[in-house]
């Protein structure tokens, strides 16, 4: 690291641009002509860079070691992957460090590009290396020191500075000499150099690492490759006709990466895209309105459900980051299609990603949610209503009202559920409409919010269920609710009607049943007044000993819900 004190010519972050700018020019000297476009444009950018940094210094001195570049003591460039690194490409051969005198840009640059083009590309057969190379370049304003790796010790020694610039040139020359002077074989002699198939053996870590390179080749993502390309082009070519062609194959390209089940490619072509609109120059509205629009047609029915089938029948799933990664770019249109495929789904690593990408969505975009629930198919209502209530979202509640009106019973139970959810005050207001439903279990789950958020308004529903003739034929579950609810919200006034069924029956007069009367006298411990409570002390002698049990309970100020043991009453 740099001596602290000590004031640098140039700031670190300068170095590092101008090296991923010289990384940029390598590639671009790999993939394209000189005549073309993108090529001129990366190698112009980097002379730009060397141009402003010989502005404030006359040389750029960089150390190498097998995965970095280092500038007076700081990292200015980092590759783990070998076969993309600058750094490893001059350090397998010797090289320790080189530098950049001014004027380097201007001739040298490009041979050197093309030195380490062809380092990369050697064979075991080739003769040359990259000494050799960068040798027969004569460079004049890029100077390189190197180790000799073939010492008698096996270590790596920094010649001196007297045959620092002398051995590259000699090297060549001592290998030609030293096979020109080699006496010619005895006849009957047997050398081990007659079965030798290369020049040289190679050792266990050679053989490792060209075995690593080729394992490394066959494995690389040649689609992502050519894609990174189409960006490239995408985006520093200006030429409209150059653009619509390219823009027209990513249009094409993306259902067939749907149907190959590529979800990475395709999260990658998505994102591409946003940086392309970020950052290409010149770019033509139509161009614009194109890539702006190529995530919402993955969010479209047809190309989503396609996508959504492929990952449930595919027997290699990926993993869960390229899932989150790909449904982080839907939009607001795939709601209804996310909503209606999350009951269908048998994967559950699936499931519950596309169940994380609807909340998402809903979130940022209640009035789709809301828009959902009105939908035909009702898996699709229940998915929105679900995931209304799981986000609380206060906007759903208007859309969950009217799914209290559904024709299907399961459809009004969810949306029942997902108002207690949110359970706003409005939301439990609207509970109120199901208190009378033809459904037992959306009329059960109805009062118990009701009750449990001591909604008032409620109150005269409540009463006409709780004195008509309807509670008569409830099952016992339902009296409790309802009696329970009614003593919770009635107060004083409520004593006199829990009064009349609790001592109900006398000359001409119906007797209620005593499931009935025992849920008044639990109705007149939930009103827990003075006056309620000296109309249970009248009746705590009561001939019917289930009555006489729940108003023994409801003195005690025991819980409704245990009023009745098992075994003590039928439902």
């Amino acid at each position: 690291m740099t001596e602290p004190g000590i004031e640098l010519a140039l700031p670190p972050a300068q170095i590092e641009e101008l090296i991923q700018a010289l990384g940029k020019a390598l590639r671009a000297h790999q993939l394209y002509l000189p005549n073309n476009p993108v090529y001129q444009k990366a190698i112009e950018g980097v002379r730009d860079h060397f141009r402003r940094a010989f502005e404030a210094t006359d040389d750029i001195h960089l150390e190498i070691s097998e995965a970095e570049l280092r500038w007076e003591g700081t990292p200015v460039y980092s590759q783990p992957s070998r076969s993309e690194s600058i750094a490893w490409v001059l350090f397998k051969d010797g090289v320790r460090s080189i530098t950049f005198l001014a004027g380097f840009e201007q001739e040298e640059l490009v041979k050197l590009l093309d030195v380490m083009h062809k380092a990369r590309t050697l064979s075991a057969d080739d003769n040359d290396d990259l000494l050799t190379l960068l040798w027969e370049k004569d460079f004049e304003r890029f100077h390189y020191q190197f180790q000799d790796l073939s010492t008698d010790a096996g270590a790596m020694a920094l010649p001196d500075s007297d045959t620092l610039e002398t051995s590259a040139t000699a090297r060549p020359r001592q290998v030609s000499q030293a096979v020109e002077e080699e006496a010619p074989p005895r006849a009957g002699i047997v050398r081990a150099e007659d079965f030798d198939t290369t020049l040289y053996f190679l050792d266990e870590k050679e053989i490792d690492y060209i075995r690593k390179a080729v394992q490394a080749e066959y494995t690389q993502d040649v689609r992502h490759n050519v894609l990174t390309m189409l960006f490239d082009v995408l985006e520093l070519q200006p030429y409209p006709t150059v653009r619509a062609e390219l823009i027209s194959i990513l249009e094409s390209f993306l259902p067939y990466l749907l149907g190959a089940a590529d979800f990475t490619s395709v999260a990658y072509v998505l994102q591409e895209c946003k940086a392309v609109l970020a950052r290409a120059r010149e770019l033509l509205p139509e161009h614009r309105q194109a890539l702006e629009t190529l995530p919402t047609r993955l969010s479209e029915e047809q190309a989503l459900s396609q996508l959504l089938q492929a990952l449930d029948e595919s027997t290699v799933h990926p993993s869960v980051e390229e899932l989150s990664q790909l449904f982080g770019e839907l939009r607001a249109e795939a709601l209804p299609t996310l909503f209606g495929w999350m009951p269908r789904i048998a994967n559950e690593r699936v499931r519950d990603l596309v169940d994380v990408a609807a909340q998402r969505l809903a979130a940022a975009n209640p009035a789709t949610v809301v828009s959902a629930m009105q939908n035909a198919d009702a898996a699709v209502a229940v998915a929105a209503a679900r995931t209304a209530g799981k986000l609380r979202l206060q906007g759903a509640v208007p859309g969950l009202a009217q799914l209290l009106q559904h024709a299907d019973a399961q459809v009004r139970v969810c949306a029942v559920q997902s108002l207690s959810e949110i359970a706003s005050p409005a939301a439990v207001q609207s509970l109120e409409k199901a208190l009378d439903d033809a459904d037992r279990d959306v009329r059960l789950l109805s009062v118990r919010v009701i009750a449990q958020h001591k909604s008032r308004s409620a109150l005269a529903r409540i009463t006409n269920v709780v004195q008509g003739k309807s509670m008569r034929a409830a099952d016992l579950t339902e009296k409790m609710a309802f009696f329970e609810a009614y003593g919770l919200l009635a107060g004083d006034a409520g004593v006199a009607p829990m009064v009349e069924i609790l001592n109900s029956g006398g000359f001409l007069k119906r007797k209620e049943d005593p499931q009935t009367r025992a849920c008044a006298a639990m109705a007149l411990g939930k009103i827990a007044t003075d006056k309620a409570r000296a109309a249970l002390e009248r009746s705590a002698n009561d001939k019917e000993p289930l009555v006489k049990s729940a108003v023994a309970r409801a003195l005690r100020g025991e819980r409704g819900s245990s009023l009745f043991r098992a075994g003590e009453l039928p439902s």
